[in-house]
């Protein structure tokens, strides 16, 4: 050991093991018994047999479980091209200081203090052409709108409902970050004679990479997990028009009680999250550094 290096405190580990643990009990003792169902059929509590990788080739065969992937991926990409852009909107149009700006953030993040099984009621109620405000308005118009008779309409209702509940995080995690550009910036745009579109693609837009790649993940993972609000809304129907990975897992695990096919699934939904989540980083992260290579170009 040379004179100049510090000697290594390992003490500072014994701070960080209580949290070891706890994320030991409460993610990798799961997983792991999950993984152990997976590869076994559960015939009682008392007698199991081990099938290998037969209940992973059964879940990748499925046909429905197909059509709910190919659901949830097209409500997962459909929640960020409206979600992202409509949340940046209302983020650059929110004051910036005063009461105003306070005022508008609490109303702003209202619905992110409803609880998920209220958000499905309160819209079940709210499309019901007989008493809610949404179903006889739109009946009043003429239009035949029924969330739980017509596919499209409940597919069209659980995505408002989600871009209802969920926007407001993408708009407050915007919100932050403008706030966090120093005025120096605005002040040489201004010297420029920079136009407001100009300086939002080269000020404000790249300064929200971060806070919207993080904005991003968290709606890409959420609304891939989606589960409470269209089941209390649409229950999955009509027929499976929403139903999505999450209550297809339900159903196997709890509906059929098929718990080697379900924790054999779970496994692939996880992995399949993880990867479209590394994906997605990946590619964010391949545009920041090529608008960068670019801005330095220039």
């Amino acid at each position: 050991m040379s004179a100049t290096s510090k000697p290594v405190n390992n003490a500072a580990w014994w701070l960080v093991l209580p949290v070891i643990l706890c994320v030991a009990f409460s993610a990798i003792l799961p997983l792991m018994t999950v993984v152990n169902y997976s590869v076994q059929d559960i015939i009682s509590p008392e007698r199991r047999v081990f099938v290998g990788v037969e209940w992973f080739v059964e879940m990748m065969r499925d046909e429905e479980l197909h059509g709910a992937l190919w659901r949830q991926i097209q409500y997962s990409l459909s929640v960020l091209l409206i979600e992202v852009p409509l949340g940046i909107g209302l983020a650059l149009c929110m004051p910036a200081q005063g009461w105003k700006s306070s005022a508008t953030l609490v109303i702003v993040a209202l619905s992110l203090l409803i609880p998920w099984n209220v958000v499905g009621t309160i819209w079940q109620i709210f499309g019901r052409t007989d008493i809610g405000l949404l179903g006889h308005s739109l009946e009043a118009l003429g239009l035949d709108y029924s969330y739980t008779g017509n596919p499209g309409d409940a597919w069209a209702t659980v995505l408002i409902m989600d871009v209802w509940h969920w926007t407001p995080l993408v708009a407050l995690l915007a919100f932050a970050g403008l706030r966090s550009i120093p005025d120096a910036y605005y002040q040489a745009a201004r010297i420029d004679g920079a136009s407001r579109w100009a300086v939002f693609r080269f000020i404000q837009l790249p300064k929200l990479r971060g806070v919207l790649m993080i904005a991003v993940l968290l709606r890409f993972m959420d609304s891939f997990m989606i589960y409470t609000e269209p089941f209390v809304l649409t229950g999955g129907g009509p027929g499976n028009a929403t139903t999505f990975l999450s209550q297809y897992l339900t159903q196997k695990a709890v509906g059929q009680f098929d718990l080697g096919p379900a924790a054999a699934f779970s496994l692939i939904y996880f992995l399949i999250i993880l990867l479209f989540s590394f994906v997605l980083y990946n590619w964010m992260q391949s545009i920041g550094t090529q608008d960068q290579a670019g801005a330095g170009h220039e």
